[in-house]
């Protein structure tokens, strides 16, 4: 049972006796209510988290140490994988050990924290695909002019940019929760610490949280997706200027993974918001956010590496010198 820090309390505005002051744990939902079910799941949910973890290494792995692919794309991609690795991370681990313990229990503190880094990296996630259509759009529309404008200067400010303008998002989303002071209920209806779920289960009035919670998505989350689109816009028409079809298809093949993973991104991160206003089983909802909170960030790698020669290359020099290494040093991995 989920405990509190202090009494059980009225609120303002309702007179349930259960309206609960000082909740100090919450409760997340279950996958599946069957037993013998949640090994299974946690099994997978663990190998779909360590195919995570290694591909998005391997994409940074691949750009630090090849000297080809140190230009502003793959300094951009390999910031996005390291910002999917913090995005699985925040909220799957967690559920593996719940689901091997039979535990549902997050701790107060626990759930403000998981909610915090929940925010901060999906919102980086969220910029950092505006910056990469940015630089496709320098890239086909601006290409005698691209080395001047994306000089490292830039791309490490739009990096820092992009995490300091998601550490804010973060920051007010924490500070919104921590003025929710009695809840009616302590079951949040997802697998993680989802601050709407939060403001949903609060008995006080929320109207203005919310507001400002709609405001901030519609700045964090508008502004990168019209950048998007104008950039895509952009690089569109230009293309469609070129003369042959075989500079047609070269230019559309140099964003063809980067706009697979936007629409991946924004597609299943539509579907889970849909999913959870009007479908009435919570269950049905959390499906669609394991749609994105896990499936998007396992996916980004294999679609950047498959459709990638510059990638594919690098990860064989890897492989190369890996093996070179171990040929030239056997006795190094002997225990």
């Amino acid at each position: 049972m989920a405990q509190q820090r202090g009494s059980t309390a009225q609120c303002p505005s309702y007179t349930d006796p259960q309206n609960l002051t000082g909740v100090s744990e919450f409760l997340l939902l279950e996958l599946s209510d069957d037993p013998e079910l949640q090994p299974v799941l946690a099994g997978l949910f663990l190998s779909m988290y360590l195919v995570t973890v290694l591909g998005n290494l391997l994409i940074i792995l691949a750009v630090s140490s090849d000297s080809h692919l140190h230009t502003p794309m793959y300094f951009f991609l390999s910031n996005l994988s390291l910002a999917d690795i913090g995005f699985t991370s925040t909220t799957i681990p967690k559920m593996i050990v719940d689901m091997q313990t039979h535990s549902r229990v997050i701790a107060y503190a626990g759930c403000l924290t998981q909610m915090s880094f929940f925010v901060l990296f999906a919102c980086v996630d969220d910029m950092l695909l505006s910056v990469m259509a940015y630089d496709r759009f320098v890239a086909i529309c601006h290409p005698l002019q691209y080395r001047v404008i994306m000089h490292p200067r830039l791309c490490g400010f739009l990096v820092l940019l992009s995490f300091f303008i998601s550490l804010l998002d973060s920051q007010l989303h924490s500070l919104i929760v921590l003025q929710l002071t009695c809840f009616r209920d302590v079951a949040i209806s997802n697998f993680f610490c989802d601050p709407s779920q939060l403001l949903h289960l609060s008995c006080s009035d929320t109207f203005i949280n919310e507001m400002v919670i709609y405001f901030m998505g519609a700045i964090f989350g508008c502004l990168p997706i019209s950048g998007i689109l104008f950039s895509y816009y952009k690089i569109v028409f230009s293309i469609l200027r070129v003369p042959s079809s075989g500079g047609k298809c070269k230019a559309f093949s140099t964003c063809g993974s980067h706009l697979a993973v936007v629409c991946l991104f924004y597609g299943t991160g539509l579907v889970g918001y849909l999913s959870s206003v009007v479908s009435p089983s919570p269950r049905k909802s959390m499906v669609a956010s394991v749609m994105y909170t896990v499936v998007t960030p396992m996916l980004n790698p294999f679609i950047y590496s498959l459709r990638n020669r510059d990638i594919q290359s690098a990860l064989c020099r890897l492989h190369g010198r890996i093996v070179k290494s171990h040929l030239l040093h056997p006795f190094c991995y002997m225990g």
